[in-house]
């Protein structure tokens, strides 16, 4: 089954130049995400919000689902779940880490939510890159550089972490104690699985590439 991605883009925090993209990725503006792509004169194919932080004028051309401003779910949340209803199976999410933490935290549950329905995810950042995994096993190539953190999320998961610096072998992490913070890679092949429960796994932006994932 082939692979549909879904890049969203809001009005957070960016490095220097556009994020990477693959081609056919369906790109949707969030509100305020919508100047970026223009600033970088990338085309969306659906724009979203209640644009209480867009200020320019909308494009004619482009599909727009309007939202009011009094609502229950951020603009980026609507992108998300507009990306279910039209059957993604990856989202991408840029520009939702940095300025307000509430905006952040809101974005890294939205992680949970496509990772607990089995939709491969990720929040990307100026600094860092965040996913959320479910019964899953993240293989990284031994060009990964830095620092790895992995967080249970919503209660324990049991984690297997190999090839980094700590050692971990189906050892239960719990949401109120930070153990997995900080890890390293090592510059091999290096491995966490998640067995059961909710984990975030936190990396640096630096890195090129992304982790293989696999069923467990």
């Amino acid at each position: 089954m082939s692979v549909k991605t879904f890049a969203i883009f809001g009005s957070g925090e960016y490095g220097d130049a556009p994020p990477v993209r693959e081609a056919g990725d369906f790109v949707i503006a969030a509100d305020g995400g919508l100047a970026r792509l223009e600033a970088w004169n990338i085309v969306p194919d659906l724009i979203v919000g209640d644009f209480d932080s867009y200020r320019g004028t909308l494009p004619e051309d482009i599909e727009i689902i309007r939202h009011p401003v009094m609502k229950d779910q951020t603009d980026m949340e609507l992108a998300v779940r507009e990306a279910l209803r039209r059957g993604a199976s990856r989202v991408v999410m840029y520009g939702g880490l940095g300025g307000r933490l509430d905006h952040a935290l809101a974005n890294i549950q939205l992680l949970a939510m496509l990772a607990r329905r089995n939709v491969e995810c990720r929040l990307t950042g100026k600094n860092e890159t965040v996913t959320a995994l479910c019964r899953k096993r993240a293989r990284f190539s031994p060009d990964f550089r830095g620092t790895v953190s992995v967080f249970a999320y919503g209660g324990d998961a049991v984690v297997t972490e190999t090839g980094l610096l700590y050692k971990l072998d189906r050892h239960t992490l719990t949401d109120e104690k930070p153990l997995g913070v900080s890890n390293e890679f090592t510059g091999v092949p290096s491995e966490i699985v998640i067995h059961s429960g909710t984990a975030l796994i936190l990396w640096s932006a630096a890195n090129d590439g992304l982790p293989l994932l696999s069923e467990v």
